[in-house]
């Protein structure tokens, strides 16, 4: 009897190429369900639900705050699974992160109101919400790795597009569950139960997704990782000792990226609703197309970065962001749905062009033993200082200043993200 030798085994692909994909794009699409489920939440629920008060603007700035806390929980999931991913395996740590996104957000589904209970009721939220941080900080980076590491040479950016599909289409399944209800509810079914449906309905989806995952085997790369003793005993340590340069620019190059996608949606569509007079019905559908054309642009982007580089394909969109800005209050603030239309697919056009390459440039900046740390860190932190406070930031800006100092805003992001993307190490990215 012959014994295959742990050589021959690493080179033998255990997951099929549509297994790999699969699996990769349903766990980011529910970790983003749930994740999105909150911030539309955020803007058309919570302010009314857990934190009232006289002044419905600071409800809203209350309200968005819980929506920020998960941002900085997310560096700590991603340092926590993170840590495991890169000395246990990817699959068992992307299986304990779907679970405690999933888990939190069927919890938010549970909560009681102001009303009922007070002040706990807000506080219980935002441990919920910490719960939510945590998960996806955790499953972002694994997600990307299952499919980028089972990548074959040439096609790295085609296949970590597929996690980063998960983002478009769980957009559209929360905004479209959100906005079926607000169809076939009265308001005061809605505020009453309604709510709730999609938060608790998540556990479905979470149930299908540990049923995939669970059926995958470890990367080609982390088990080449194992058997040259590549592996460090404390990835974080080592990500900050050695490769801090790395995480600045990726944190940095990811800033417009964040940027972006947050004015687009949580930004607009409060200020969308309140300020411009709009009803969730008529705004709605018209975010949803803006990230139909999100969608579209990802493989569009992918395409690209496989052919001339991820950060050559990032450079030239994030120019492209930067005039974007100078054009934000001159169609958003037009008054026509139909300018709103217009406004929404440029500027989602331009998100799936950034956020396509972003996971796989993300990942090459680190090497296979510290790659699930680095590569979740350095996103997550992008998040923190590109996502977490956008919404709060762009409605004092608005307030303030005016729409156009929100253009001014993401064009800045923009330039930041343009600085940092050509100052990444070289021979770290193409």
């Amino acid at each position: 009897m012959s014994v295959a030798s742990p050589a021959a085994e690493t080179a033998a692909p255990a997951n099929s190429k549509r297994r790999v994909l699969f699996a990769s794009l349903i766990g980011t699409t529910i970790e983003f369900f749930d994740f999105y489920i909150y911030a539309t939440a955020a803007v058309l629920v919570f302010p009314q639900l857990f934190f009232p008060s006289a002044d419905p603007s600071t409800a809203t700035l209350k309200s968005f705050a819980t929506f920020a806390v998960a941002f900085f929980a997310r560096p700590i999931g991603a340092a926590l699974f993170g840590h495991f991913g890169d000395r246990i395996g990817r699959k068992a740590t992307l299986v304990a992160a779907l679970m405690t996104m999933g888990l939190s957000t069927v919890a938010i589904g549970l909560l009681p109101t102001y009303a009922a209970a007070g002040v706990l009721a807000p506080l219980l939220l935002t441990l919920c919400r910490i719960g939510q941080g945590l998960g996806l900080g955790g499953e972002w980076g694994g997600a990307v790795l299952l499919a980028t590491e089972n990548a074959p040479p040439g096609r790295k950016a085609w296949y970590g597009m597929f996690p980063q599909l998960g983002a478009p289409i769980g957009f559209i399944c929360a905004t479209g569950s959100f906005l079926i209800l607000s169809d076939v509810m009265t308001d005061e079914q809605f505020f009453s139960y309604g709510w709730r449906i999609p938060f608790i309905a998540s556990a479905l989806l979470v149930i299908v997704g540990l049923w995939v995952r669970l059926k995958i085997h470890e990367t080609p790369d982390f088990k080449r990782a194992i058997e040259k003793h590549e592996r460090v005993s404390v990835p974080f340590k080592t990500v900050f000792a050695d490769y801090k340069r790395h995480l600045l620019v990726g944190t940095f190059g990811a800033l417009a990226t964040f940027v972006l996608f947050y004015l687009m949606t949580t930004f607009v569509l409060s200020w969308g609703t309140s300020s411009l007079g709009y009803t969730r019905g008529q705004f709605l559908p018209v975010q949803m197309l803006g990230v139909v054309f999100f969608g579209l642009a990802i493989p569009v982007s992918a395409l690209a970065a496989d052919r001339f580089g991820p950060r050559a394909t990032l450079l030239a969109t994030t120019v492209a962001i930067a005039i974007f800005g100078f054009l934000f209050e001159p169609l958003f603030g037009a008054g026509t749905l139909m300018d709103v239309a217009i406004f929404q697919i440029v500027g989602f056009s331009l998100m799936g062009l950034t956020y396509g390459p972003l996971g796989t440039a993300l990942s090459e900046l680190f090497p296979t033993n510290v790659r699930y740390t680095g590569a979740s860190l350095t996103f997550n932190l992008g998040g923190v200082v590109g996502a977490s406070l956008a919404p709060t930031i762009a409605t004092y800006l608005a307030s303030g200043y005016g729409l156009p100092a929100v253009g001014w805003y993401m064009s800045a992001a923009a330039v930041i993200t343009f600085v940092a993307l050509l100052a990444v190490p070289r021979g770290a990215l193409r």
